[in-house]
């Protein structure tokens, strides 16, 4: 193992400061081998722990770092705007300059609010579906991460369609009740719960793209169908793209499959990385956000012009044509070299992507519900992350997350890193 003695100094004083150590969960390395790693700098597609040892990273800040870590074209940005100021709690133009980026190559978005992370992105637009309709549950799906927003950190109870069961000590029981907790890709189950539910139901809120749970790509004719009985029985439909927007192209899923959701909420990718969320959808409904309307939302470093000018240098990148074809084209040729030594080599192991995120599924059938996922499979993933990080390779420390491929990688490190993997699956297999 990599010298971590920095670093596991530094965790243990973190523990004496913070829950377990760490300000989010994951990071605590809870899933995989030894202490968290504490990084003190990042270049290109590099990080560098305490302990002065190096990675490539495949980890990307939890994918917003599209562009890698400290481009320069987003860091003289920032510099130049915190020249000025970094927070004034005002309105500024730059807040003016992202939303109308956004908006003028966004087919689905007439209207967006900034906020300051994924989670209250997609904490407003419930509240604001809720007021929109006047209806109160919502419908999510098992497998799906919305945030740590209190009615949505539910499971599935028994039974097809039910309403849920806390993930999370001090969410009140009463929260839970409002939320229907459904499988994915299973229409049947959907439509019967509308036809019972319907008239209690504001909306449904889904990652099109599931990626925090493993990677569970759906049959497009399901979400079609999500949306059409949507539309029949006069639901809203929520695209959680905190992950996806951005990502697999600038429309993310929705300009992907082509489906027009009613609200969409994205996370810190608009930023460049700095702490930023939006929602945004329908102006119509839009509309009902204060102060045009009675749905309440405010914060204090809403469009912060800090994060908003690293956000019009990374999405303005973004939008240089070729961008999003070659991104695939780099994710591709990285994992097909893997792809192609497992088959080779007959494992039960396979690599699954879209656009620039990819993940590693211990199973050589296809993954597309939570239910899907064998648990006791990420201990294969423990041994490879120790491995991969022994040899300079940094993934999420969970065999659940994702990863992410950067505008920064070339192929050279595709494939020296995609040969690491190889030969750690041989060591595994």
């Amino acid at each position: 193992m990599n010298n971590r003695s920095r670093s596991s100094a530094l965790f243990e004083k973190a523990k004496t400061l913070f829950p377990g150590g760490v300000n989010s969960p994951v990071r605590a390395f809870k899933s995989v081998y030894g202490p968290p790693l504490f990084i003190k700098n990042g270049n290109g597609y590099m990080i560098y722990d305490e302990d002065d040892n190096a990675y490539i990273d495949f980890c990307c800040s939890w994918g917003p770092l599209i562009h890698g870590h400290n481009a320069s074209f987003i860091k003289d940005a920032v510099i130049r705007t915190i020249e000025n100021g970094m927070s004034f709690g005002t309105p500024t133009k730059y807040g003016n300059q992202l939303g109308e980026l956004i908006i003028e190559n966004h087919r689905y978005i007439d209207s967006i609010r900034f906020v300051s992370s994924g989670t209250e992105a997609v904490m407003s637009a419930i509240r604001l579906a809720r007021g929109y309709t006047g209806k109160s549950k919502i419908v999510k799906f098992e497998g799906c991460y919305h945030g740590h927003v209190d009615s949505l950190l539910v499971k599935a109870g028994s039974g097809l369609a039910t309403f849920g069961v806390s993930t999370s000590a001090g969410v009140p029981e009463s929260f839970v009740k409002e939320t229907i907790v459904l499988d994915l890709n299973d229409l049947q189950g959907l439509e019967d719960t509308f036809e019972k539910h319907s008239h209690e139901i504001a909306a449904v809120i889904i990652e099109p793209i599931p990626a925090n749970n493993g990677l569970l790509l759906q049959d497009t004719n399901y979400l079609v169908w999500l949306r059409k009985l949507c539309d029949d029985y006069d639901i809203l439909l929520i695209f959680d793209e905190v992950i996806s927007g951005f990502r697999v192209g600038f429309e993310g899923a929705a300009g992907l499959y082509a489906i027009e959701p009613d609200l969409l909420t994205f996370g810190k990718i608009i930023g460049g990385g700095l702490p930023v969320g939006a929602f945004g959808g329908k102006k119509y409904i839009m509309n009902h956000v204060s102060p045009e309307g009675p749905v309440y939302q405010a914060g204090t470093l809403s469009a912060n012009p800090v994060a908003m000018t690293a956000g019009i240098a990374a999405l303005t990148k973004c939008l240089e044509p070729g961008f999003y074809e070659e991104m695939e084209a780099k994710t591709q040729y990285f994992i097909n070299q893997i792809n192609a030594h497992i088959k080779t080599k007959g494992y039960p192991v396979h690599i699954v992507s879209e656009g620039s995120i990819f993940w590693i599924a211990f199973s050589d059938e296809r993954i597309i519900s939570a239910q899907d996922i064998d648990p006791t499979k990420m201990e294969l993933f423990k041994k490879l992350h120790t491995y991969l990080l022994d040899n300079g390779v940094y993934l999420g420390p969970s065999g659940y997350e994702v990863g992410f491929v950067s505008g920064a990688h070339t192929r050279s490190i595709s494939d020296k890193v995609a040969a690491l993997i190889n030969d750690g699956l041989d060591q595994l297999f």
